[in-house]
């Protein structure tokens, strides 16, 4: 099960809102790409496909294709808010390592 934390899915709610996407779930999947391999990639969408695990968190519908599913497996999305920014943070227990800015990971 892939879960989204309170401030994350508040967050996630606020964006949809303003760009005038409430009701559309949000899509998660692992893309190809980075120093390290692979890369994180989110978005709004309509509905999910016959093939899709689909989870509710926080009261946010979250979309993930079976490939990406056995890389997110376990998977906690939070937001935080830093000093060098803020944005949607990933705790994938499957990771073996991460590229030095945190961008991109390998398993």
């Amino acid at each position: 099960m892939i879960t989204i934390t309170e401030l994350a899915a508040d967050k996630v709610k606020e964006i949809a809102e303003a760009e005038g996407l409430q009701g559309q779930g949000l899509r998660l999947r692992v893309i190809g790409g980075g120093c390290a391999g692979f890369q994180y990639d989110l978005y709004f969408e309509d509905a999910p496909t016959d093939m899709d695990e689909s989870f509710e968190s926080n009261g946010v519908r979250l979309y993930i294709d079976p490939l990406s599913y056995q890389y997110l497996e376990g998977t906690q999305v939070d937001y935080v808010e830093g000093v060098h920014g803020s944005g949607f943070k990933f705790g994938n227990p499957n990771i073996s390592g991460s590229c030095g800015c945190g961008s991109s990971f390998s398993v």
